[in-house]
């Protein structure tokens, strides 16, 4: 339990000075008033991370580094992290919550469970890419992407649309993590562009044509390797993969969607400061930090972050189609929701 302690004041009985006692307890109390009074250290700030660890750790450090709050973080999946905010409620030693996807904390926004994010803050991102409530800001984003091995297919034989990997061709050549928090949302999209009977259709085809992975990580590696001859996730796995492996040394190749297609849906990551955050003035810094260009140009400059910031005045990793070039379909994050129906629909489709 995280409740609040109550201060302990403890009363000691009364001590009769002597004159020259109190002399010199005068005489030492007035030494001591004109001393400069030391600053009280900022409270360690909790922040609980769905995002990618070696992304975070960048932007953590130089946060500490900059404002001299030491910050304690708890890494886990996002919707893990919801759940336990979920069930924490008022009691949560956490002030921030940094998401790897919206759905997330557009479902925490939903229980009223976030603050208000201040005004200068949200102001350094694009609308769009932010709670329409003001409770949580767009800090970077990813795209979804097809990646293929070309000793296996060639890339005019991969669909236009992602609804094309419903038909039987497709048997055990197409690899994704069905269940994770990146392709949930992807889910969802589909049914509000094409219906939900045409999700519930894609995700049954999927369960039927796709190895399914427990990590996208894996989907990347099963494409490079020549496992299967189609993943799908963010170009962030991709990218990643490559970095590792050396970018003369990777086999396979990105293809990405086109024309609005909803396969190329653009994935937000933002945070928000928790409505019982403990230090809630300390979150609200780390938030205009994280929007910071400081922040966003040091991350789009690293090679362990493959994501696009949202930042206007900073360009994305070079190594990434530049993001005003991609065709992803006009979807908010409103219209993405929480993930319920795309959990729903994966129960349907007997998936869970």
């Amino acid at each position: 339990m995280h409740g609040v302690r109550p201060f302990g004041f403890r009363f000691r009985s009364a001590v009769i000075l002597s004159a020259a006692a109190v002399a010199a307890v005068a005489a030492v109390a007035g030494v001591l008033a004109g001393a400069p009074a030391h600053a009280a250290a900022p409270p360690a700030l909790t922040i609980y991370v769905g995002q990618h660890e070696q992304m975070a750790r960048l932007t953590i450090h130089a946060f500490e580094k900059k404002t001299g709050i030491s910050v304690k973080t708890r890494y886990a999946d996002s919707a893990e992290l919801g759940d336990l905010l979920v069930d924490e409620g008022s009691r949560t030693p956490a002030s921030v919550f940094w998401a790897e996807n919206s759905p997330q904390l557009m479902r925490l926004q939903k229980k009223s469970l976030l603050a208000p994010v201040d005004e200068a803050t949200l102001r350094q991102i694009p609308a769009r890419y932010s709670s329409n409530r003001g409770d949580w800001v767009g800090v970077v984003a990813r795209e979804n992407v097809l990646t293929y091995n070309p000793k296996l297919i060639k890339q005019s034989e991969l669909p236009a649309s992602i609804l094309g990997f419903e038909k039987p061709k497709w048997k055990d050549r197409v690899g994704i993590h069905l269940t994770s928090v990146d392709i949930m949302p992807l889910i969802h999209a589909i049914s509000v562009e094409d219906g939900r009977p045409a999700a519930l259709k894609w995700v049954e085809a999927m369960k039927r044509n796709a190895r399914l992975f427990q990590s996208s990580d894996g989907v990347q590696l099963a494409v490079h390797q020549g496992a299967i001859a189609v993943g799908i996730s963010n170009s962030y796995y991709y990218y990643r993969l490559r970095e590792q492996l050396g970018r003369n040394r990777i086999v396979s190749r990105v293809q990405h969607f086109s024309h609005g297609n909803v396969g190329g849906l653009i994935n937000v990551s933002g945070a928000a400061v928790l409505r019982y955050a403990p230090h809630p003035r300390e979150g609200q810094k780390f938030l205009a930090f994280l929007v910071s260009r400081q922040n966003e140009q040091m991350l789009a400059s690293s090679d362990v972050d493959f994501e696009y910031p949202l930042r206007a005045d900073v360009k994305a990793n070079p190594q990434l189609r530049p993001f005003d070039e991609l065709q992803p379909p006009h979807l908010t994050v409103e219209q993405l929701g929480d993930d319920s129906e795309a959990l729903a629909l994966l129960r349907e489709a007997g998936v869970l």
